[in-house]
């Protein structure tokens, strides 16, 4: 067991107008429990408006200032480890990482090793100082893309204040079963699947989740997918696209099982089969920079295995007289 400090100045986001303060921080800093940061209030470590603030009910509004000054315990430290994380940028205050296929972004329960992070701490020993060493939204292990890290305090905050916003602009690559009439949003809660507790699902009383999709390409019997995330649930995209009948090629977990069109060439049948995990690519990720304000934004390549499924999936639209539509 060690321990950790963690500070923060940082306003109220318009979001959070009218919160009490407990709950406000809570969401600012994105990783702590409501407990921990209650602890923290009654203990004189937050100061609200330059005032030390005891209590945790007290109400806030769109931009007071909060400064905390808190530790916490961690369950061991995390490790550095020789991993290949490619970086498409850096400064003093980001790190936007392009995370490969089958790469774990943090370590958890059944997973100490080998992820992200870890490769990261080898490169960037200052992550350790700080929550979550510096993530502020994730990508599952087997979806590939763009994904930023906070280097210190200040961006880790405003990342996490521009998550709230929803700010943040994600723009992912889907290639799905089924060939969907057009582009649409689709507006469902999303929460944890009332049987299959591994699963979320769209249920009634879940969190408010919004995805908006646009179709980029058809093929036969499958379509690559433009997809914009308004929220940010947990497998989000995986579970509003099965949702309204169009899974994930390769999603076994929400009903990506294979699907051909009629009379396919080995070539497909191989690459439909083959395809071993949820064919998912967040491309494009812009957001403000936490110390200049500016815009930015950067793109990750599509990976191999889904640039190879869509060739293939080229080839079998142009051999086929099947129509299209």
């Amino acid at each position: 067991m060690s321990e950790k400090t963690i500070q923060l100045v940082e306003a109220v986001p318009s979001a959070l107008h009218g919160a009490r303060l407990d709950a406000a921080l809570t969401d600012m800093l994105g990783d702590f429990s409501r407990g921990l940061v209650q602890k923290w209030i009654k203990e004189g470590g937050v100061c609200l408006n330059g005032q030390v603030c005891t209590k945790p009910k007290t109400r806030v509004s769109t931009g007071d200032v909060v400064e905390l000054n808190g530790t916490f315990e961690v369950q061991g430290d995390w490790q550095p480890e020789d991993i290949c994380v490619p970086v498409l940028y850096e400064d003093e205050q980001l790190i936007v990482v392009n995370k490969p296929v089958g790469l774990v972004v943090h370590p958890g329960n059944g997973h100490w090793q080998d992820t992200m992070i870890n490769g990261l701490l080898a490169r960037y020993p200052e992550l350790a100082q700080l929550p979550r060493a510096g993530v502020v939204h994730r990508l599952d292990k087997d979806t590939s893309g763009v994904l930023v890290v906070a280097r210190d305090p200040r961006a880790h905050a405003s990342l996490v204040a521009q998550l709230q916003e929803r700010a943040f602009a994600r723009t992912y690559l889907a290639i799905v079963n089924e060939v969907p009439i057009g582009g649409g949003t689709v507006d469902a809660p999303i929460g944890r699947h009332p049987i299959h507790r591994t699963r979320m699902s769209v249920v009634e009383g879940g969190k408010e989740a919004v995805t908006h999709y646009k179709v980029k390409e058809k093929f036969r019997r499958h379509a690559l997918l433009e997809v914009k995330l308004e929220t940010g649930r947990t497998h989000q995209i995986r579970v509003h696209m099965s949702h309204i009948g169009h899974p994930l090629v390769g999603d076994g977990l929400y009903g990506g099982r294979p699907k051909l069109p009629q009379s396919p060439s080995e070539t497909l049948v191989e690459a439909i089969r083959g395809f071993r995990r949820q064919a998912l690519h967040a491309a494009v990720l812009g957001l403000s920079h936490p110390v200049t304000g500016q815009w930015m934004q950067w793109q990750a390549p599509v990976p191999d295995d889904m640039a190879h499924l869509l060739d293939v999936l080229r080839e079998d639209k142009e051999r086929s007289s099947d129509p299209l539509d």
